[in-house]
């Protein structure tokens, strides 16, 4: 059993809860967990006046695991939410123990960074994974069903993907900021305009997005890189994939709408939904109903269309407002708000656009002027880059991860912590980083046999390009973690600065400059060598903002 004290200055004025715990305990003492069920455990709470300020536990004799007293008090409103939750996992303590604990205190203060930065970056991970998911399993069918002239059509297609999200993107995470930024604020009727507003905008914006793309297809496509020869299947692939693109929109906008109203683990099952269809419908309709490239894209859209389905349910399941039908009117000035928030990431999927147009093209270009011809180097790119976003996701997932638990302690000052997350989410991605190296290095004729099969001369450019393009990976998760460090802490230009060093600023001049010297091979020491100076470009950033950071530390 447990034996409870309770010292307060003030008795009259917290009699009330005082109560409730007494009365908790007789009902619920039997059902807790402890250690020892034999042996009686002592606990002095000081509870001052008044009840927000630091409380004392003094832990009097034996151990006592603070998660049994967390389970027991669960009926307890006041002591369980403000006291034992953020508590919950702490260690055992040993006779004579004093904790102090403020119950305005933010777990992204004070708990140990390893289980803080697992708690944020595990969702991120799934989340990045399930969305690269989609792709990379049309790859491989497609591979295995059409060959490698159906892989080159969905490379040629994928800038269309992107550009998607860089509206969902857009739309999405300026919501998603303008309604967390109301909410704090008290203006729930504001943060539901929000909500409403950007429902209608991802409508409109993916409806007119689907109509342009069916108008404009084949020059939109012979623009990416198309040849005579990949041309039938793109167009196949991308008029069917077009009508999907309202549903991934709104799928992605709502998705982040739902992390900012408190439901992260709805919008990763939104997500895992259209993944799972996609990959059981995908078999089905290119070896059972012979579909080919269309069924891979019926695939994809029937995923979409479900997942975005669930999404939108969510607009009656809102925790914080309720919205009404005059909410989802767009106002011009709320419109422009969201987009200003949502530009700096909607940005870096434009620039990967840019880069994916500017590769297609120059491996189109000089692949014809090499042995491979045009249409191996575009199927062995496509399987390279979309390989590749499987480890970028994982790494991309990490640092989004660590953002929240940086930008709080920055803001607290506490830079120790800062430098702590920052160090651990470094070496978490440098070590995902060496297994995704050493598998690009010696397996990587295996790998892209996942993708279908080929003829020696592509077995030959794929092998080779994977190898070169992607042999600075593992410098890669540094990059992304410190543009997603200075966006943490409040300097979102060196941020957006940061994120487009390595595609905009040196691996497009790149493209175009070593080609010239190196022929195709060009293009392929373009990326590790944008790679490692957007690396070296990172380190000096960073080296700066730590030694600033000290002297603050020093200051204060």
């Amino acid at each position: 059993m447990f034996i409870l004290r309770f010292y307060h200055i003030s008795y009259n004025r917290h009699k009330k809860y005082l109560l409730q715990i007494k009365r908790n305990f007789v009902l619920r003492y039997r059902k807790a967990v402890t250690p020892n069920k034999s042996q009686p455990y002592y606990v002095k709470i000081f509870l001052p006046n008044p009840i927000h300020t630091p409380i004392h536990f003094q832990f009097i004799n034996s151990d006592c695991n603070i998660g049994s007293l967390g389970r027991f008090f669960n009926g307890c409103s006041i002591l369980h939410t403000k006291i034992f939750c953020p508590i919950i996992k702490c260690k055992h303590f040993q006779e004579g123990d004093l904790y102090e604990f403020d119950t305005k205190e933010n777990p992204l203060g004070y708990e140990k960074l390893p289980r803080l930065l697992k708690s944020f970056a595990v969702p991120s991970i799934i989340a990045m994974l399930v969305s690269s998911l989609y792709n990379i399993v049309d790859q491989v069918f497609i591979g295995q069903g059409v060959g490698y002239l159906g892989n080159a059509a969905t490379n040629v297609a994928f800038p269309l993907t992107t550009i998607s999200l860089a509206i969902a993107l857009l739309i999405g995470i300026g919501s998603a900021s303008l309604f967390s930024l109301n909410l704090g604020a008290g203006k729930k009727e504001d943060a539901a305009q929000v909500v409403g507003t950007a429902f209608t905008m991802m409508l409109v914006f993916g409806v007119i997005y689907a109509v342009l793309i069916e108008i404009f297809l084949v020059p939109l496509l012979t623009a990416f890189g198309a040849t005579a020869e990949i041309m039938p299947y793109a167009k196949e692939y991308t008029r069917i994939t077009a009508i999907g693109m309202p549903f991934l929109i709104v799928n992605n906008g709502m998705s982040n709408l739902a992390r900012a109203d408190g439901s992260p683990k709805f919008s990763m099952t939104c997500m895992l939904i259209g993944a799972i269809i996609n990959t059981i419908l995908d078999p089905v309709f290119i070896f059972i109903f012979k579909l080919g490239v269309a069924g891979a894209a019926w695939a994809t859209i029937i995923g979409q269309i479900v997942s975005c389905l669930v999404a939108v349910s969510y607009l009656k399941r809102f925790r914080n407002v309720e919205l009404k039908a005059h909410y989802f009117r767009l106002h011009r000035k709320l419109c422009l708000k969201i987009a200003s928030l949502g530009m700096s990431n909607s940005l870096n999927q434009v620039a990967l656009t840019f880069v994916q147009i500017v590769l297609n093209n120059s491996l189109t270009y000089y692949g014809a002027l090499s042995p491979y011809g045009k249409e191996i180097p575009l199927a062995a790119c496509g399987i390279v880059m979309k390989t590749n976003a499987i480890l970028l996701a994982v790494i991309i997932g990490i640092s989004q991860g660590s953002q929240p638990i940086i930008g709080f302690n920055y803001g607290a000052k506490q830079y120790d912590r800062v430098r702590g997350v920052y160090k651990l989410a470094i070496q978490c991605n440098l070590v995902i980083s060496l297994i995704g190296f050493l598998l690009f290095q010696l397996c990587p004729r295996q790998i892209i046999s996942l993708f279908g099969t080929g003829d020696a001369l592509y077995f030959e450019f794929a092998v080779k390009f994977m190898r070169i393009f992607l042999f600075m990976v593992l410098l890669n998760g540094v990059q992304l973690l410190s543009s997603n460090f200075f966006a943490a802490i409040g300097k979102p230009v060196k941020g957006m600065l940061l994120s487009l060093t390595r595609q905009v600023f040196f691996l497009i001049p790149l493209l175009f400059i070593l080609p010239l010297f190196l022929g195709i091979d060009g293009i392929m020491y373009a990326g590790p060598v944008a790679d490692a100076i957007a690396f070296l470009t990172s380190v000096f950033l960073i080296s700066r903002e730590m030694k600033k950071m000290k002297l603050a530390e020093i200051a204060k």
